[in-house]
């Protein structure tokens, strides 16, 4: 039977509630699921149960927290159904069209409901870097740009802006509390937040926010709320302590009784409150409804070993509230993770990487291994020593795909065909071509924004003395575009088509760039629409084009380097930590209150609950402080991080190390001699 492979906890998550006819008797129902424990495979059975039952698949809304996430727990479901419905599985699996990301979600419904919440259907959706654009375009206009003491830059106010509305807090408490240094500022950001609202209603646009700020509005309605409830027998979510209170205020609006709502995640992982997601959403969810949410607990690891396990057990049961769950396993080891003192972060970088080398001479392949930190500058060191003996890496956290100009241009071709009203896509658009500057283009939009039908009043202007037959050219691609003639994903050749010349004579290494928009055209044609496709790709942008084709062959193998945030939900073999010592974890930004602290802790857990067979938590001593010259040896003492005290230390191997000698010897730490010898030749001169 397909259930046989669950232990008993899973099988009770996967059962609870479920009648043979698929209908939902039972209340709501918490999953708290340990690091490891099979969170995503129970997830998986249980949607799969569901539709085995009789349930409708196309009554069944899935939310994750990435597009992919979605599209792995489909195809777990559709395997599963295959034991179960054999050849009909495929067709249930595809059913089940309600599975995305909140945001993903957000944008479909409103859509679905523009009519009765006042939109046009046609908004496009503004990405971060767009957003931060148009706040930039207001606060320009509104004259803060040009104050005598300085304002707060986009990028600032549009993390206050969405900080505000996803916590669904105060704009005077957010600033108080997560921006202090811009308290002085907080009447001028309330008007700019309120002329950012407008100019976006005015050019039809959404940011990343609206779609759960409107959604949440929208199901304030009661009937609203009601009818979209209804639409849905069974509503999972993925993920639950990610969530903000907005999300948490949609669902409760959806499901007010918690009828068929499972939501699975795990208290001791919530990291993510620099996005205004708030741990009291899951720790406060069974105490939501009357009567309280059943809660079942996944406390068997399938991924780490008992001692690993026993460590990271340790460190979190030290949190200051928590769902009690201490993780199990099966899997035996003699060997504790270990506490590794090295002298600096130079010796810290030459420790890694002669383990590293040493575990793939024993059979363990770079991949297999991953290099932890809190911040990603924590890593420079270590990047210097593996560039320097020819280690290769791959680090998760560098420029986005859809960041990349070329990219940017060809999304603000199809943005802008679909919405014209879009100014921020316009204005980028318009200065790509020859002749084209700020002040022509913002007139022209000007101009387009006026009138009802933007297009017809773009195609009816004249050319600008400069630009030649480019400016024909670019109104006739818009309008081809807009008519939709050519077809999806057809009409992302047209765009491409136009860009080319543009692209061959604004970069000079257009060949490399002209590879990413055929990749990009190609993983066009796995959506529906233009409109599917902009949407999801701006809510879900993959890092790279090999995020979507595998990844690049940097060579026959390469170590991960990553951040612990970008870590989560992913495991390996062998895993090293660096900077394990106070003002890294915790980091010195992070320790204002205990709810800080506390997240701090749970970063820790998450980075040690990565490695499967091995852990090496390193602990320089000495950090050498920034600004000095080449001679200089200010440096500072570090101390092992506080969530690691005296009392664990019993579940580690704590160990020094030095360097060795070329023959192999441990070298004693000789004392460090500088010679001033540009003194000694001024000196004999005189």
């Amino acid at each position: 039977m397909y259930l046989d492979k669950l232990n008993p906890q899973q099988r009770i998550a996967v059962e609870h509630g479920t009648l043979m006819d698929g209908t939902h008797v039972g209340g709501p129902l918490l999953v708290i699921a340990g690091a490891g424990s099979g969170k995503t495979n129970t997830l998986a059975h249980r949607v799969a149960h569901l539709i085995v039952k009789g349930a409708d698949p196309r009554r069944i809304l899935l939310m994750t927290f990435s597009r992919r996430a979605a599209a792995e727990m489909a195809r777990r479901v559709e395997r599963i159904c295959t034991q179960v419905l054999g050849s009909n599985s495929g067709i249930m699996a595809d059913a089940l069209a309600w599975s995305g990301t909140f945001h993903g979600i957000g944008a479909r419904l409103l859509r679905d409901y523009s009519d009765q919440i006042g939109i046009d259907p046609a908004f496009t959706i503004h990405d971060r870097e767009d957003s931060a654009d148009l706040m930039n375009l207001i606060r320009h206009d509104l004259g803060f740009s040009k104050m005598e003491s300085r304002f707060p830059t986009k990028g600032t106010c549009l993390a206050i802006y969405s900080r505000a509305v996803n916590s669904e807090t105060e704009l005077a408490v957010v600033v108080r509390d997560a921006f202090p240094w811009c308290t002085a500022w907080e009447k001028q950001l309330r008007e700019l937040f309120g002329a950012y609202v407008q100019a976006k209603q005015n050019q039809n646009v959404l940011d990343y926010d609206d779609l759960l700020l409107y959604w949440a509005q929208m199901v304030g309605e009661p009937m609203i709320a009601e009818d979209i409830g209804s639409r849905f027998d069974h509503v999972l979510v993925d993920e639950y302590q990610d969530t903000n209170r907005l999300q948490a205020s949609i669902l409760l609006a959806l499901k007010p009784h918690g009828q068929g709502l499972t939501v699975v995640g795990d208290d001791a992982q919530s990291i993510y409150s620099f996005r205004a997601a708030t741990v009291r959403n899951i720790l406060d969810f069974p105490a939501t409804f009357t009567p309280a949410a059943d809660i079942v607990t996944l406390d068997r690891n399938y991924r780490s070993t008992l001692p690993i396990l026993a460590a990271a057990n340790a460190v979190i049961d030290l949190a200051s509230e928590r769902f009690t769950k201490n993780l199990w396993t099966e899997r035996q080891s003699a060997q504790r993770p270990r506490l590794v003192t090295v002298r600096d972060e130079a010796d810290q970088a030459r420790f890694v990487a002669d383990k590293v080398l040493e575990n793939r001479e024993e059979g363990t392949r770079l991949k297999q291994q991953a290099v932890l930190f809190r911040a990603s500058h924590h890593s420079g060191a270590l990047e210097v020593e593996l560039t320097r003996r020819n280690i290769p890496f791959v680090k998760f956290g560098g420029l986005k795909f859809l960041d990349s100009a070329h990219v940017k241009d060809l999304l603000a071709a199809l943005r802008f065909s679909q919405n014209p009203r879009d100014r921020v896509a316009g204005f980028r658009l318009m200065q790509i071509i020859p002749g084209v500057g700020p002040s022509t283009a913002q007139r022209a939009l000007d101009q387009m924004g006026a009138d009802t039908n933007p297009l017809q009043v773009l195609s009816e202007l004249p050319a600008p003395s400069r630009s030649g037959e480019d400016w024909t050219s670019f109104v006739s691609m818009l309008q081809e575009v807009k008519a939709g003639k050519a077809g999806w994903p057809a009409e992302i050749g047209l765009v491409r088509e136009w860009y080319a010349p543009h692209l061959e004579r604004l970069h000079e290494d257009s060949a490399t760039r002209q590879a990413d928009l055929l990749q990009l055209e190609q993983i066009a044609g796995g959506y529906p629409s233009r409109e599917r496709f902009l949407t999801e790709l701006t809510l879900d942008p993959p890092d790279a084009t090999s995020d979507q084709a595998g990844v690049p062959l940097l060579d026959e193998d390469y170590l991960i380097l990553s951040t612990i945030h970008s870590a989560k939900g992913q495991e390996w073999t062998k895993v090293f930590m660096l900077n394990v010592v106070d003002g890294c974890i915790p980091s010195d930004l992070a320790v204002g209150t205990s709810a800080e602290i506390e997240e701090e802790r749970r970063l820790l857990y998450v980075a040690m609950t990565r490695a499967k067979d091995n852990l090496d938590l390193v602990v320089p001593q000495r950090f050498f402080t920034h600004g000095q010259n080449a001679q200089g040896d200010r440096h500072v003492y570090a101390s092992r991080t506080r969530f690691i005290p005296a009392t664990l230390l019993q579940f580690f191997e704590v160990c020094g190390w030095q360097q060795p000698k070329a023959d192999g010897s441990a070298s004693h730490q000789a004392r460090q001699v500088r010679v001033d010898v540009g003194a000694r030749m001024r000196s004999m001169w005189r």
